[in-house]
């Protein structure tokens, strides 16, 4: 009988072994979908714009929304409140904790968000930018909106022309560390070297961190700064609509002119008037689109993020990965001009 008994508790003894190491196993199967996003159904992929509030950001997580979900994933938007990096490392540590398969981000800080990102890589998640790149080391690949030296030059040539070849210009910026804005006004000021704008002087780079309220107090700065100021130039759709509503109740039109990048739904009453006689953008809804299909590519494999890659990008076509410094980038296409002859079209567009 005690041989018996011995015996019995044995083979149970075994059984419970055997069984722990099979739950071992199972549980390490059902953490490699989730580690992809993929756990509970559809693959997750997640956007994080710099800030609530902003109609750019919004057109552009629509197009990034209308993208995944066309390839059957689920999508999640996310933006913080105030356009800070800490805001924005806040919700990558919660993406993580989520097992979303991607993460596109428009960041607010181009350094300050490595450490995040890297752990999310570490977690298996593929990592772009768009708009607003991270560091190289930060991400796999950058989606840009167009070249930065052509938006820049292009920038600089619009309003030199405006203001008839000389006189004082100001640029009314995002965030101070916003990497789209920077290397947009590096390539001003690398223009502005050229000695046919011997005439022409840069006399202030201000801030509205993509707030309405501030955008419109550093415009008024601005103008009451420097009176003889003739030109602003704003490479953010908040500042420049900012900077219309500033001119419009003092009444400046033709006294001071106003080019930069937004949006034509907010812009056209500025076109229209004169206050702001054109100014450019691409199609942010493209930009978070393109964003979409490549986060997509980088989880099913058919891009690493090297240069040569190739994927196919739904409507937008064929696309390549390029050099980008040291890391690399996909291109959307070139700035468009939009003025009196052709804001009435696209004003109902975005």
């Amino acid at each position: 009988m005690k041989k018996f008994i011995v015996t019995c508790l044995a083979v149970v003894f075994l059984m419970t072994v055997v069984a722990a190491c099979g739950n071992n196993n199972n549980a390490g199967d059902s953490a490699s979908p989730a580690a992809s996003g993929d756990a509970g159904g559809k693959k997750k992929f997640a956007i994080i714009f710099k800030n609530t509030g902003n109609p750019y950001g919004e057109k552009q997580m629509d197009g990034y929304k209308n993208a995944i979900e066309e390839l059957g994933y689920e999508a999640i938007l996310k933006a913080p409140d105030q356009p800070t990096a800490e805001a924005q490392i806040a919700m990558i540590e919660e993406l993580i904790s989520q097992k979303v398969a991607a993460i596109g981000i428009a960041a607010n800080d181009p350094d300050a968000l490595q450490p995040a990102l890297e752990k999310a890589m570490k977690a298996g998640i593929k990592v772009l930018s768009l708009d607003s790149a991270v560091n190289a080391k930060s991400r796999l690949v950058h989606v840009n909106q167009a070249d930065p030296e052509l938006i820049g030059r292009t920038l600089i040539q619009g309003v030199v022309e405006m203001i008839g070849g000389s006189g004082e210009i100001a640029i009314l910026s995002a965030t101070s560390q916003a990497t789209n804005q920077n290397a947009w006004i590096e390539w001003m000021k690398k223009e502005l070297e050229d000695p046919k704008y011997k005439d022409v002087k840069l006399v202030k780079v201000a801030y509205g961190d993509d707030l309405r309220d501030k955008s419109v107090s550093e415009a008024e700065a601005l103008l009451k700064s420097y009176p003889d100021l003739k030109g602003i130039i704003a490479p953010t759709t908040v500042g420049i609509a900012a900077a219309g509503k500033v001119l419009t109740d003092k009444g400046l039109k033709g006294k001071v002119q106003l080019t930069g990048l937004g949006l034509p739904s907010e812009m056209a009453e500025y076109i229209e008037s004169g206050i702001c006689p054109w100014m450019y953008l691409w199609n942010p809804i493209d930009v978070g689109y393109l964003s979409g299909y490549t986060a997509a590519a980088l989880v099913d494999g058919k891009i690493t993020g090297k240069v040569g890659d190739k994927f196919t990008a739904g409507t937008l076509g064929d696309k390549e990965v390029i050099q980008d410094g040291e890391g690399t980038q996909i291109m959307l296409g070139a700035p468009f001009k939009f003025d009196a002859s052709n804001i009435a079209e696209w004003k109902t567009v975005y």
